[in-house]
């Protein structure tokens, strides 16, 4: 039977179980548990002993039960793989990331794997190129970012364990048509890529609830081997420099600093473009001067919602008061210019064309716009 499918059963098994009458005393022991963990103050490692606890108790409870007289070990597993569940996604929100370190931890790994996502190639962790396999490879990744569409311990492992199989196959898959014995010190290399590859969020969180809340009696044999390469997958990805890799320390450091100024003008031109299409989503069309009479009957510049609302002003146009949020602009847009220059200078030629290209587009684009918005004008004129 399928493993989601069985985890499904248990569930479903436990909760009917619990419909019954005679399971009252059971339903107030969860419940008078699940309110308690309100009273005490987030402390992830003293939750943790709790949930353990408590789970070791109601197997207890569970054997000694009416309702499970009759039970097989089988039995009285898939119950306590309800019980974990049930209790678990009740506590989630209490449990899961439950300290800002937590959170801070989770952006820092996230932001570190997405500069190395720039450039970072398989033949920098020694991956044999028998291995270079993208499908298996995209096939590991898609199972390793189904972590956080689960709120149960069990169904979290289940999406590290199913990526670590697909690596498993790739690596004996390799070893069948080599005719050599598969190479298990290859397994950590390729899921340290596949991890970066994927980028998981809130990796360290979910690594955290798995330890914490995940039965122990259950994290043993393959569970335990793949969760623990996981978890040195991401110590390795934590401490990563150019020591770790089989690249060069100056290439290196230059891809790191590239990475992170190609990632800040990325952004920066992501905000622009939105409220670009913000402002034309409002009907603000490309005459970015908003103009209007104040009080006084004079011309007044209104530059809110918009990036630099002076674009397309006139001189005449212009008061005093406009001239600190003009500087403001000006400084601005040289800031960007300077990064985006900086960026671009330290990319590879292979890199830079890419970037050079797509940039130039966006400038016809805009060109374009423009030469449409003002057409009207001009046959006006003529």
């Amino acid at each position: 039977m399928n493993m989601d499918m069985e985890g499904s059963t248990s569930f479903h098994d436990f909760l009917n179980r619990m419909r019954h009458p005679a399971s009252l005393d059971l339903i107030r022991s969860i419940k008078s548990f699940i309110v308690s963990f309100s009273f005490y103050q987030p402390k992830p490692e003293n939750d943790g002993k709790r949930v353990q606890d408590f789970f070791l108790s109601m197997e207890a409870a569970i054997r000694d039960h009416p309702l499970w007289a009759t039970a097989t070990e089988e039995d009285i597993d898939c119950a306590m793989e309800g019980l974990e569940k049930y209790i678990m996604t009740k506590l989630f929100p209490r449990t899961f990331g439950a300290s800002p370190e937590d959170a801070k931890i989770d952006n820092e790994i996230s932001e570190k794997i997405s500069l190395l996502q720039t450039f970072l190639k398989p033949e920098h962790l020694d991956i044999p190129a028998i291995l270079h396999n993208e499908a298996s490879w995209l096939l590991a990744e898609k199972e390793l970012l189904k972590i956080n569409a689960f709120k149960a311990p069990h169904e979290k492992l289940l999406s590290i364990m199913n990526c670590c199989r697909v690596i498993n196959n790739l690596l004996l898959n390799a070893a069948m048509s080599e005719h050599v014995p598969a190479g298990a010190d290859d397994f950590l290399p390729v899921l340290i890529y596949v991890t970066i590859k994927a980028n998981p969020p809130k990796l360290h969180s979910n690594l955290q609830f798995i330890k914490l809340y995940r039965r122990q009696a259950k994290l043993i044999s393959e569970a335990e081997y793949y969760f623990t390469n996981l978890v040195s997958a991401k110590t390795f990805i934590v401490d990563l420099n150019a020591k770790s890799l089989s690249m060069d320390e100056i290439k290196f450091e230059e891809s790191m600093q590239a990475a992170k100024l190609t990632n800040k003008v990325t952004s920066e031109l992501s905000s622009t473009c939105q409220m670009s299409q913000q402002g034309k989503n409002e009907c603000i069309c490309s005459k970015t001067m908003h103009s209007k009479l104040d009080d006084t009957g004079e011309f007044q510049v209104l530059p809110h919602k918009l990036n630099y609302p002076y674009m397309e002003a006139k001189s005449q146009e212009l008061a005093v008061r406009d001239v600190d949020m003009l500087l403001s602009h000006c400084k601005d847009l040289v800031a960007k210019y300077t990064i985006l220059c900086k960026a671009i200078s330290c990319l590879s030629t292979s890199e830079r064309e890419p970037l050079l290209h797509q940039l130039e587009k966006h400038r016809e684009k805009e060109l374009s716009f423009h030469s449409t918005e003002e057409s009207p004008q001009a046959h006006k004129d003529n």
